[in-house]
């Protein structure tokens, strides 16, 4: 594989204004259900000491995906030129194996009940334009490009690699009252799927 692409967000940076997700669902033209990128908002605390944090996901464009390992007809794959894990829709069977492999709810579902995800805009990628998120966003939180870079930017900021079993594309930038970014990142995900963290421990 030559290179891995990947997102990187920064939570400090994030206005929880939600741009990020409309663009996405408009640029894709997503009918009513299915959410290619996701902002998760978690508030901790009681009144007057309250928490809020936020989170900006869609696939993670995994090194090691766990929903390609599952398909039974092999609808889903890993590019080698750049990494983006891709769905062949006409192979698709619709079972929903990958949704139950992956443990970031990335795997999206819509009328015809065949799979649907983020492919990291690979068209406007492509034509030299960032993806759709990426370019919409007002407080530039999110970033993407090869992982090699986006450790680079991420160390200088004093953020890191999103560890899992799957060794998902994602780097974050901790907002300032996150202690633990993996912890954090993953109790997100905990609370989409109980029960079920997508940890390097799993």
């Amino acid at each position: 594989m030559s290179k891995q692409l990947g997102f990187y967000f920064d939570a400090g940076r994030c206005v929880q204004c939600h741009a990020c997700e409309v663009a996405c669902k408009s640029t894709h033209e997503l009918e009513l259900g299915p959410r290619w990128r996701r902002v998760l908002d978690r508030w901790a605390g009681k009144f007057p000491l309250v928490v809020n944090t936020s989170l900006s996901v869609s696939c993670m464009h995994c090194a090691d995906p766990a929903c390609a390992k599952v398909c039974p007809v092999t609808a889903i794959s890993k590019r080698k030129e750049d990494g983006v894990v891709v769905v062949d829709s006409e192979e698709c069977i619709g079972c929903r194996a990958c949704r139950k492999a992956c443990p970031y709810g990335a795997p999206q579902y819509g009328h015809n009940g065949k799979m649907q995800k983020c492919y990291l805009c690979t068209d406007r990628i492509a034509l030299g334009l960032q993806p759709s998120c990426v370019a919409t966003c007002p407080g530039e939180a999110l970033a993407f490009g090869d992982v090699e870079e986006l450790a680079k930017l991420a160390a200088a900021r004093g953020g890191e690699k999103m560890e899992g079993v799957t060794r998902p594309s994602l780097f974050v930038i901790p907002a300032k009252n996150v202690a633990n970014i993996s912890i954090e990142f993953h109790s997100f995900f905990q609370e989409l799927h109980p029960g079920r963290t997508p940890s390097a421990q799993e």
